[in-house]
This record gives structure tokens, sequence and C-alpha cells, in this order.
């Protein structure tokens, strides 16, 4: 690699300020902000007058439907908004939500839950069992098209009814959702059937997917962009959307344990400049500032650090920042293409003089932090799955190019979302390119509903992308990728990859399970590399001392539902 080339470029990027923002989700396994408490919040001595929380987003959701939903943003919002049968706690632990209580079968193939009776909608209306089967049938109605519909697929009967309508699907269709293994009992008792024992189930009910909606979606076509007259469940209703400015929650007070809620209001500015973002934290116009619902510019974490050593923090999360290649269209349906951009790039050089936030290099796709056989996966099944080598990246590429009948490269261009962060990540790993191969990659950014759509879409070369858990296990890593997954965004498909993902759903010995998965991944990263892994993340973020009761779980996904203010 010529280095000094590179790092004359680094020195100007690093000049111009900025932050990553994540992509991800929620999960079943928390750990407290080093700068919250996560204890009681319930004393009201102490306690601010003015309870109303100010934060940034960075991008505006795309969509506050829980069934159309799939990004960091969104997930944030939606948290104000509903609450699932369970909620997770401040020690990681699933609570009651709408659910008081559960039982599960000696099996583990049923689930009953029983519900708050308390428990209303914001217009008074109670929440009832059905709520819940007529909100699950339509997440799972083919015609929805939910991008997570997979993630029911656990409930008995589930694929089979979101793919009645798939030609390629093999398995029983089913038209008639009462086959399907979730049925109200009565007015409160919710009966859940799984397809197969699924440890980490109870945890996937605080996930968005599986949030209640309201009936009143069914007939109207306004409910989730009619704001101000949403029907929601939650810990908070939504009182103002200013397109591109903010977005006002305030308390919900039918909410059933609104007495756990200290927060009166959330403000949430929406602006894609982290250094805007980073100046209004500093000024108190923000209490909270950083990923994963806003950014902290890359090249200040080493200067307010120092400056705010109190308030900083970076925490290590179960998630991963990689590029995708659109495997389906050329150059890059040649994997000595792809092998070759993968292995041309100096991760440990863009940890230590991009991001700057202690991320991990990565070289695998199951990140640090995700359940193993005894402990954790990465520990166990190690990610050597590639190596950087510039010399033998050039040899790929020159050998794919002959492959194909290239003597020039076709123009490739990488695409990501609005982000200074993100921007100067793909500046660094485009001059690597151009350094050790010699090949010219246009980068440009987008606006993140485009973006979303452009990638969903394949209509990219190469796109930024990046991953958290959904719930602790590393089948929430590999599924996606299994041929017709809603998420695998390049159309990836490889018949052996399906099979070790689909071996791992019916076996019970943990360390067969595990090698599944380790061989499953071998073959999308080394094999196929159909994923170019760049780091594994840590959240960046700066809390104000008097803000307490933040809950960042081990994906990075964060709740500010409990939080509160206390008296400066």
């Amino acid at each position: 690699m010529k280095r000094k080339s590179l790092l004359v470029l680094l020195t100007l990027i690093l000049a111009f300020g900025t932050v990553l923002a994540a992509c991800g989700s929620k999960n079943e396994g928390t750990s407290s902000n080093n700068n919250t408490e996560t204890g009681s919040a319930g004393e009201e001595a102490g306690l601010a007058k003015d309870q109303v929380l100010k934060i940034n987003l960075t991008a505006e959701p795309p969509t506050l439907d829980p069934a159309q939903a799939k990004d960091s943003q969104t997930n944030t919002v939606l948290k104000f908004l509903y609450e699932g049968l369970v909620r997770i706690d401040a020690d990681g632990k699933e609570a009651a939500g709408v659910a008081k209580d559960w039982k599960v079968s000696e099996d583990g193939l049923k689930y009953v839950f029983n519900l708050d009776p308390e428990a209303k909608w914001s217009n008074g209306d109670p929440i009832t069992a059905e709520d819940f089967v007529r909100s699950w049938e339509r997440a799972l109605k083919p015609e929805t098209a939910s991008p997570y519909a997979y993630q029911l697929y656990y409930i008995k009967g589930a694929e089979g009814f979101n793919r009645s309508t798939d030609e390629t699907f093999k398995g029983e269709k089913i038209t008639d959702f009462s086959q399907v293994g979730v049925k109200a009992t009565d007015e409160h008792t919710l009966e859940v059937t799984l397809e197969n024992p699924t440890p980490y189930f109870l945890g996937l009910t605080a996930f968005y997917t599986y949030y209640p909606v309201h009936k009143s979606a069914d007939t109207n076509d306004k409910f989730f962009t009619d704001y101000k007259n949403m029907i929601v469940n939650g810990p908070f209703t939504m009182d103002s959307f200013l397109k591109g400015q903010k977005i006002v929650v305030k308390k919900n007070e039918s909410y059933h344990a609104a007495s756990d809620i200290k927060l009166s209001e959330i403000n949430m500015s929406l602006t894609s400049s982290s250094a805007s973002e980073l100046q209004a934290y500093k000024s108190g116009q923000l209490d909270y500032t950083g990923a994963p619902n806003g950014e902290v510019p890359t090249d200040q974490i080493p200067s307010v650090k120092a400056e705010l050593p109190d308030e900083f923090k970076a925490t290590g999360i179960a998630s991963t920042y990689y590029y995708l290649f659109n495997v389906n269209e050329a150059p890059f349906n040649n994997k000595k293409i792809r092998q070759a951009f993968a292995m041309s790039i100096n991760r440990q050089l863009i940890v230590d003089k991009v991001t700057q936030g202690g991320q991990i290099p990565a070289f695998g796709f199951v990140p640090p932090g995700i359940r193993g056989e005894n402990g954790e996966f990465r520990d166990e099944h190690k990610d050597d799955y590639f190596k950087e080598d510039v010399e033998q990246a050039k040899k790929l590429l020159e050998e794919g190019m002959k492959e194909e009948g290239y003597t020039t490269l076709p123009q490739v261009t990488l695409i990501y979302n609005t982000s200074d962060g993100h921007a100067k990540i793909a500046l660094a790993i485009a001059d690597m390119w151009k350094q050790n191969l010699g090949v010219d990659v246009k980068t440009e950014n987008q606006e993140w509903g485009v973006f979303l759509e452009n990638r969903q879409n394949q209509n990219f070369q190469i796109a930024r992308a990046g991953w958290s858990a959904d719930y602790n296990d590393p089948y929430n890593f590999l599924e996606m990728w299994t041929t017709g997954n809603t998420n695998n965004d390049p159309k990836y498909s490889n018949e052996q990859f399906d099979k070790d993902v689909k071996a791992t759903v019916k076996e019970t010995d943990p360390a067969k399970r595990m090698a599944a998965f380790a061989d499953a991944e071998k073959v999308l990263v080394q094999d196929d590399m159909a994923v170019l892994p760049i780091y594994y993340y840590t959240n960046v973020s700066l809390t104000k001392p008097y803000l307490k009761g933040v809950q960042l779980d081990f994906s990075g996904a964060i709740d500010f539902t409990r939080a509160y203010l206390e008296a400066k």
C-alpha cells in the first residue's frame, strides 16, 4: 500500500469533521449507558421541573408503520409510540409490557400471554388479544410486503401464510390465517404456537414488527401519516411532525405504566450535520448526542473525549459496518473482483484515522457480543476468512477481469446515505482502491429514504450498510442472506449457505448449531465474498450529567422512554 498518499488524503478528510449513523434495531440484551443511571426514576425529589428531553435524529424516519420499519431512526421513534407484549428493561431482561405475565410450555412450543386489562390505546380503547392477532396478520400478509415479516416465521404456519403467493416457496402454503399459530382465546389471552423451540422468542415480541396496531389503521389510509391523530399504545403520543425540522412526542397519560414515565415531552431535531449536532449539544440545545440516532464528528472525538471525559462514552456493540456488492450485476458478479476489492483496504487505518471510536476491524459478519455455544460466537469461531493482501488483490483483479473479458474495469460507483462519517469512510476506501488497485471509484451520497429504496431495488454496484442485532443469536446476522429474504438487498443466493443456515433451526446440539453458523459464514465471506466487512461498531455518544435512565442495549439500539432529567 502507498501509505504516504493515503495519509495525505486522510489528513484532508479529517479536516471536514463528523460521524457514522448505525442502522439497527432493538433486542433482548441491554446494558446501561455508562453516563446514565438505570435504577428507579421514581423519586420525585431531585427531578428537574421541566422534563423535556432534547435529542437529534440524523435522518427523518421513512415510515412510522411498525410493519414497514427497518432502520434505527424509525426504531428510536417507534419505541416512544408503541409497546409490544414485553419490553426490555435496564438489565436486559424481558419485562411486562402489554402482557402482564406469560407461560411457556415444557417443550418450548407454546406461549400463553395474559394481557394487562389496564392497557389501553391512546384514544381510550382497550388493547385486546385480537389486536395482536390482527396486527401480526397484517404484517404477514403478502400485500403488506413487510421487510421484517420473516421475523414472525418462528410462529407455526407464519412463513407459509406470508409466502402463499411466492412461486419459489416449496413449503406448505397457507391462505387462511386461522391456521397460523396465533389466536385470541379470550379478550386478554393470546396463545402462540411456534414451529420449533426458540429460546429468544420472548425477547422478539419486544421488536417493532410484533407491535400491535390499532384496528382503525385497516380503514384509514392516512393513519401513519396523519401524525396528530395517530392512535398508539406506547409511553408517548405524536404531538407534531414538521418535515425536515423536528418531531415532538408527549407523554401518553393513557399508557398503562404512565407512573414509570417521567419525561413530559421529547423534542427531536432533524439534522444530518454532525458538526451542527455537536455544537447544539455544547450550547445546551441537546441533552444527548451520538449513535444510534445522532452523530459525534469523528475528527472531534479525541478533543471531546479530553474536554468532556465524564460525558463521553464509546461502547462496544453487536453491530457490523460493511459494504454490499451487487453480486448479480457487472463487474461484481465476478467473485475474484469482489475479493480484490475486499482484500485491498486497510481496516486498521480506517478505524485509527477515520472513525476513531475504538471500532474493531471486521473479517467476518457476526460481530462480538453475539452468544455462541458457551461464550461469544466470535471468540469460539474466529473471523479469519480472508486477509488484507494488496499483491494478492491485484492478482485476483487481473484474473477476474480476464474472466469477464475486461481490458478496463467498468465505472464503479459506491453509494452511501448522507452522513459526514459515511462520506469520510467512502473517500478513504475509494482512495485505497485507487492507490492499491488502480481503480477509480465514484462516491455518491443519497438522502436516507432514497438510499434505502435504491439499495432494496438493487440500484447500486457497491452500497454502504450496517446491521445491528434484533436478538442475541448468530441466526439474526446470517438468516438475512438466505435466498429470498427481504433484507437480502443484493439478492445473493447460495444453496449451500441456505442449507447451513436452515440446519440451525432444528438443531438442538449447541456445538453442532454453532458449527453450522460458522460454515455458513465461511460460505458468505470466504467462499463468495458477497459482503465486504469493514468494522464492528462502537456506540460513541455524549450524555449530559443530569440525564439519567437512558438504556443502550448490546446491539446499539437506544431507549429513552424511562429517562429523566435531574435538577441541575
